[in-house]
């Protein structure tokens, strides 16, 4: 028994498959750096979703249908907005996908969180929501939704990249979660709300915001050597560092720091960044030998999405919107093999009193 599951294969699945000790991850056959070259956001959901959200999907088939779906999700603000935009973002983010009908397609749920997003983080600042536009991709949409003006070329190009790369990547916790919602014959929003609240938590997607705290932490130290030797000794973690399941580099971190270089402005960052990883991994060596602790994609996607713009607390809620798609995969998926997940537990508790 393994509380962890670890080494524990839970479900067959065409979608995705990360190998950590190679440093792979691979989506319907496709490498990341491919899908991201050559099918970008919405082509990669088409080669994700067919054969379980419809057939022959293709990249203009689903920016069509994620066009006509943030308009429908944008005509059903009115129902949780108000509410929603009293709470914490990622409260209230939750809201608004409990508010998704059960009856909604793949695409209407989806398009539901740049819509929700964007219009939150709008009401923050006291403006109102602006109505989307289903001509452009999501990530140009969102980013266009949120500051009211398309975006640069580069910062469209960038959160598209990012959307692209995070989508899905194996039977993670979310996904794993999604999954067993779905088995309860529970509806596909029902799934990937249940996706949504497993990845709000520190130790899945909660954790790019924290890295650039880290971050600033060690560069306000005046000695990131110094700071790092009294975090490692005093058994503090370094964000950003290790993964349950890479052993070696993630393919996604590469994939991010390529257009963080192509958006300018964040060079200086980036190269701090680059510093701080170097000496990371050679403290981390020194402390933990033997533990293969190599850089995970937080770093480069928390960079990423702060030099667009975005509050650290929007992060994780962003970073919802391209998993999003990953969940009702895996949820559609599940919902075609029948099967309910119901594991065994052992008892431990006490005997029954004779």
């Amino acid at each position: 028994m393994d509380s962890g599951l670890e080494g524990v294969v839970a479900a067959e699945t065409v979608l995705s498959h990360t190998d950590g000790e190679r440093g792979i991850v691979v989506v319907r056959g496709h490498s990341v750096q491919e899908l991201i070259l050559r099918h970008g956001f919405e082509g990669s959901v088409a080669l994700l979703w067919d054969g379980f959200a419809g057939e022959g999907l293709t990249r203009a088939s689903i920016a069509a249908s994620f066009g006509q779906a943030r308009q429908q999700a944008f005509e059903r603000l009115g129902s949780w907005l108000d509410v929603g935009a009293r709470q914490p973002l990622i409260e209230a983010v939750r809201i608004g996908l409990a508010a998704v009908p059960d009856a909604s397609t793949p695409a209407q749920i989806a398009a539901t969180m740049p819509v929700a997003v964007a219009a939150l983080l709008r009401a923050q600042r006291g403006e109102a929501p602006l109505a989307p536009d289903p001509s452009l991709g999501t990530a140009a949409d969102f980013l266009r939704m949120l500051y009211g003006a398309p975006p640069e070329a580069n910062a469209g190009a960038a959160l598209d990249t990012y959307f692209t790369a995070i989508m899905d990547n194996g039977l993670n916790a979310s996904a794993f979660t999604a999954r067993v919602v779905a088995s309860t014959r529970a509806s596909l929003p029902c799934a990937t709300l249940g996706g949504y609240c497993a990845f709000t938590g520190a130790l899945h997607g909660g954790a790019p915001g924290p890295t650039l705290d880290m971050l600033d932490e060690a560069a306000a130290s005046g000695d990131i050597d110094a700071w790092l030797e009294r975090t490692l000794a005093a058994g503090g973690r370094l964000m950003g560092f290790g993964h349950r399941v890479f052993r070696v580099r993630d393919p996604r971190a590469d994939a991010l720091r390529e257009s963080l270089r192509r958006l300018g402005p964040s060079a200086g960052r980036l190269a701090f960044a680059a510093d701080f990883e170097r000496r990371a991994l050679a403290a981390l060596e020194r402390h933990k030998p033997g533990r293969s602790l190599q850089t995970n994609v937080e770093i480069n996607a928390a960079l990423l999405l702060d030099a667009l713009g975005l509050p650290r607390a929007a992060f994780m809620p962003v970073f919802a919107i391209g998993r999003c798609a990953g969940w009702i995969a895996h949820a559609l998926e599940q919902q075609k093999s029948g099967r309910m997940i119901r594991p065994l537990s052992r008892y431990v508790g006490a005997q029954q009193a004779q």
